[in-house]
């Protein structure tokens, strides 16, 4: 038990919903006075043993040299929380405010008014769609969100989101985690997504609820799906503006053409860094407090609790129930993605060219830059 609190703590979570993630999820009731004892315990104090402030200092130091110089302050604060750091609100939003005062400003917009959105509960409804934005520069994302936690249940960086087979599998091995498929799927009618219509209205064939068979499927323009469409809006000034701002100097400095050769070195040079922040920034949300707001009905709570414990929230889980040889038939038509993050000839060349000059693989986005301009001049240089 001491190490699922401490799990949970380490998320974010306050003691309330410590208590009922707990009882919901892993039948453990505790009251809330051993809770705080246990914590006590454990060393986990939210205001006591503040860590000492430039500790905290270079921490956000370190976030604004990438693609936290895009975040607000209670993003940032969840991030430190979660990296282990006991560190107040204030105190983050007062560091940021010093350290980064031009962004703080560029942070400050005005919001849309959107339709009432509403769903009876996890997996309801998902929205998937593809993002364009890093296509240029050989990077292509593909997302799905449920639409009544918003919880983020795939964000995938590859070098294509127009494979239909790609994108099934990244269907299949969401529906194998989470151990069922949702009640209505939404998307575009991108030829990408011809293949998750299938297999989502075959998995979907016998049930008996009214959305069953071929009615589990819509399709709906792009910009009018609105959950996956507020998210993206989200990631692009959480993560996806840094990238887009970096590829774009590297561009300006003359050094990518949009040949393939340049795509596949930068998929070569960036593309697991891309994941491993698209995976960063997804924890990130799935973990933070969505502010309620009365008016439009929405009660408000993190992702990941109102995904996984529903009912805390008075909403019902709509997951419906598939048998495994149907997805074993299934995956026959897919292609997951593969090993090599860019062509295998362009990935065994600057391979050869790394061990040959020792150039290290990069740690972040510079060093990655750094390698993509050596491995073009190199590479160019020698054909």
């Amino acid at each position: 038990m001491d190490d699922l609190i401490q799990c949970y703590f380490r998320i974010g979570f306050n003691n309330k919903e410590i208590l009922g993630v707990l009882a919901q999820n892993h039948n453990i009731v505790i009251s809330i006075r051993t809770l705080k004892r246990r914590c006590r315990k454990l060393g986990l104090f939210r205001r006591r043993s503040q860590t000492d402030i430039n500790q905290v200092i270079a921490f956000v130091q370190e976030e604004l040299r990438g693609n936290g110089q895009m975040q607000g302050y209670r993003w940032l604060h969840l991030r430190a929380v979660q990296r282990g750091l006991v560190v107040s609100q204030e105190t983050v939003r007062q560091i940021i405010k010093a350290l980064d005062p031009h962004g703080v400003e560029m942070r400050r917009a005005h919001r849309l008014r959107r339709r009432l959105y509403t769903t009876r509960g996890p997996n309801a409804l998902w929205h998937m769609d593809s993002y364009d934005k890093l296509k240029p520069f050989g990077i292509c994302i593909n997302g799905c969100i449920d639409g009544y936690s918003r919880y983020v249940l795939w964000m995938e960086a590859y070098t294509t989101n127009n494979d239909p087979k790609v994108i099934a599998s990244y269907y299949l091995q969401c529906v194998e985690r989470v151990g069922g498929c949702p009640e209505r799927l939404r998307a575009d009618r991108g030829t990408e997504n011809g293949h998750v219509e299938g297999m989502h209205n075959f998995l979907r064939r016998e049930h008996g609820d009214a959305f069953a068979g071929e009615k589990s499927f819509l399709y709906g323009r792009s910009t009018a799906n609105q959950r996956i469409e507020s998210w993206w809006g989200i990631l692009r000034k959480q993560s996806v503006q840094f990238w887009m701002n970096l590829f774009k100097s590297v561009q300006d400095a003359g050094h990518f053409s949009g040949d393939s050769l340049d795509k596949s070195l930068m998929q070569f040079c960036f593309l697991e860094l891309v994941q491993k922040e698209l995976d960063e920034v997804v924890r990130t949300w799935n973990s933070h407090r969505i502010r309620p707001v009365p008016s439009r009905g929405d009660s408000g709570g993190r992702p990941v609790l109102l995904y996984t414990a529903p009912q805390i929230f008075g909403g019902e889980d709509r997951l419906k129930l598939f048998d495994q040889e149907e997805i074993d038939l299934c995956k026959e038509e897919c292609r997951p993605k593969g090993q090599l993050p860019c062509d295998e000839d362009v990935f065994d060349l600057s391979v050869l060219l790394m061990q040959e000059h020792g150039w290290d693989i990069p740690k972040d986005a510079f060093d990655a830059a750094e390698l993509y301009t050596l491995l073009r001049e190199e590479v160019r240089n020698n054909l």
